[in-house]
């Protein structure tokens, strides 16, 4: 014989509601003992989401400033480039100038040669 006693419904309902109960008192002790820890865990974790956040932050930051430091040494090569190329045209524009003038001088200085040659002509033939 397994058990010793007559087991009616009653008894063994009554037996089951018991074992609920001890299963959930065990439940709300454990829980109750697990929550110091438990509430340190999820410090733990807010911790760390911060700090992943604040790493985020900073590596955003650099990146950030890395550009503008690349967009103002483009910009500045472009500078450099511009008034490299603004100084070309005008030794460029400068030279034209001083061609034009040598030449209009050296035209001038030709006429005046002419002008005496015809002069000295004129003035043997009088």
């Amino acid at each position: 014989m397994k058990h010793g006693r007559n087991n009616e419904l009653s008894d063994r309902r009554s037996a089951a509601a018991d074992a609920k109960a001890a299963l959930l008192n065990a439940y709300r002790t454990a829980k109750e003992t697990a929550e110091p820890t438990r509430l340190a865990k999820q410090a733990e974790r807010v911790a760390v989401a911060a700090a992943r956040e604040e790493r985020r932050a900073e590596r955003e930051r650099v990146k950030l400033e890395e550009r503008e430091r690349a967009r103002a040494a483009e910009a500045e090569r472009q500078a450099a480039a511009e008034a490299a190329a603004r100084a070309e045209i005008e030794a460029r524009e400068a030279a034209e100038k001083d061609r034009i003038a040598r030449v209009i001088a050296d035209e001038a200085a030709r006429k005046a040669a002419r002008d005496l040659r015809y002069a000295n002509r004129k003035a043997r033939k009088s």
